[in-house]
């Protein structure tokens, strides 16, 4: 009796090809292309990026994060508000980004809502499963496996970069656009960069003491401007996100 071929299946419809070691080049080219289609669909020119804290506990006020909670929250909804009153003809510019995840990032995600703009919520695949906060818009809601690939889309759009009070994670986002920022690989002319929450930051880095020991130089610490209250950080971004129209 003849045997019959076996129908192999095509390498694109080939699950356990794509998650093999040798597929690891199409999942990282998926995770830039989809990114990008969504984003060009959506017509998304330019992003407001939120950093923070995931522990920040809206429902928790004796936490020292929860003030943050607030002020983050008020920010975005100030961002998105003005944003939206551009009213570019060719796409949406300044829309609140964040990591998807809780706290800081569903506060900012939150105030977005509240100001009725869309907010992109950028999530990562965790061994302890983390969902999208839910006030991110559905059709922007993005995940990833590999934490290159967010990176790269949390801050390749972001017009500006605020960081809030934050853990390892936010520490790690900051000092990566701030390194960014040092050698010119970005410029301080397209995004600016905010560490919000003087008390905090100027606690938890000694940045004159970097200064002193030579490890940075004076003119570094002008990568980053420093502010302690949601207006003090709008009339800031306002100012330079509208110079950065002109």
């Amino acid at each position: 009796m003849k045997k019959t071929s076996e129908r192999r299946e095509e390498s694109f419809h080939d699950y356990e090809f794509l998650e093999s070691l040798e597929g690891r080049t199409l999942r990282i080219l998926s995770e830039y292309l989809g990114p990008m289609t969504r984003l060009d669909k959506a017509k998304i020119n330019s992003t407001i990026l939120f950093l923070g804290s995931a522990k920040a506990d809206p429902t928790n006020a004796a936490s020292a994060f929860n003030k943050y909670y607030w002020e983050a929250e008020e920010l975005a909804y100030l961002l998105a508000k003005w944003a939206i009153g551009l009213k570019k003809p060719k796409g949406k510019d300044f829309v609140i980004c964040t990591g998807a995840g809780p706290g800081i990032m569903e506060a900012a995600n939150r105030g977005a809502d509240r100001a009725g703009g869309k907010t992109i919520g950028m999530n990562i695949s965790l061994p302890q499963p983390q969902g999208s906060n839910r006030y991110v818009t559905p059709d922007l809601s993005f995940n990833f496996y590999y934490f290159f690939m967010r990176k790269f889309w949390l801050t390749y759009k972001a017009k500006a970069v605020i960081a809030f009070p934050g853990g390892y994670g936010t520490l790690d986002e900051f000092f990566e656009i701030v390194t960014l920022l040092q050698t010119s690989k970005i410029s301080k002319k397209e995004v600016s960069l905010v560490l919000y929450g003087a008390d905090y930051w100027q606690d938890l880095i000694k940045f004159d003491s970097m200064v002193e020991k030579g490890a940075i130089c004076r003119e570094d610490l002008d990568l980053f401007h420093i502010v302690s209250t949601p207006r003090e950080a709008f009339a800031y971004l306002k100012k330079k996100l509208t110079a950065g129209l002109a």
